[in-house]
């Protein structure tokens, strides 16, 4: 079974950003350009990048699509964006500027008739996004949570038949304190599909467990940015 490594670039206002558990009033600047940190991971051999619009996540619309667009274009990686996407219009927009695959998460939630329309449309080129606080679902940038639990939907979307998940944890998120590996396997249990763990990584044995219990990929972001171990180190522990 493959595991895929996920270098992550999170967007707002044009930079490179980390936040820390999603909290738009600590951001840490690491780059001003998107794309050379794009550029940086795909020379470093990522096979795909994970982006983010914090800034569409919030606002409900597409604001840093610009540079996604370019590093789908430009770069010889595979992208995947999440934030901000509301319509079939959004993914249309990226699928035909090279994105490979495109992430909805709130919307799963807001009208999940419309994510499963999607679904049997687009198919593997979409992946349902579940951000969890305390095991429910959270929307809109994180700002709100639901009543829904993250396995429920989960299972729902998996029954409809989504392919690809990416679990976010969010009071892991930006941390370096380890990623809730209980809670991602539980998910790839229930739903029997392809799950991506995010929040928490901090070093290559993290990398490893997530492996080691059926996980097939994980995002990574701060300990990237926070020099704990550099993307070639990482993909070698998981046989890359």
């Amino acid at each position: 079974m493959s595991f895929t490594i996920y270098p992550a670039i999170d967007m707002r206002g044009g930079n490179c950003v980390r936040l820390l558990q999603g909290d738009y009033a600590q951001e840490t600047i690491y780059s001003h350009s998107p794309f050379d940190m794009a550029s940086s991971f795909a020379a470093q051999g990522a096979e795909w990048i994970h982006m983010v619009d914090l800034d569409g996540a919030k606002d409900g619309k597409r604001i840093n699509d610009r540079f996604v667009m370019e590093a789908a274009k430009k770069l010889p990686v595979k992208v995947q964006i999440g934030g901000g996407i509301r319509s079939e219009e959004d993914i249309v927009h990226y699928l035909e500027g090279g994105v490979d695959r495109v992430i909805i998460g709130s919307i799963a939630v807001s009208n999940p008739n419309f994510a499963m329309e999607m679904i049997r449309k687009y198919g593997t080129q979409i992946a349902i996004g579940i951000d969890a606080k305390n095991g429910y679902v959270a929307t809109h940038g994180w700002m709100e949570t639901s009543t829904i639990k993250a396995v429920e939907l989960g299972k729902r979307f998996a029954e409809a038949g989504a392919h690809n998940f990416i679990f976010t944890d969010i009071a892991t998120d930006g941390t370096l304190s380890g990623p809730n590996i209980e809670a991602v396997c539980e998910l790839a249990e229930v739903t029997g599909k392809t799950v991506i763990a995010s929040g928490g990584v901090s070093s290559l044995e993290d990398l490893q467990a997530l492996a080691s219990k059926g996980v097939r990929g994980a995002i990574v972001g701060k300990a990237l940015y926070e020099n704990r171990f550099t993307l070639k180190e990482a993909l070698e522990a998981v046989g890359k």
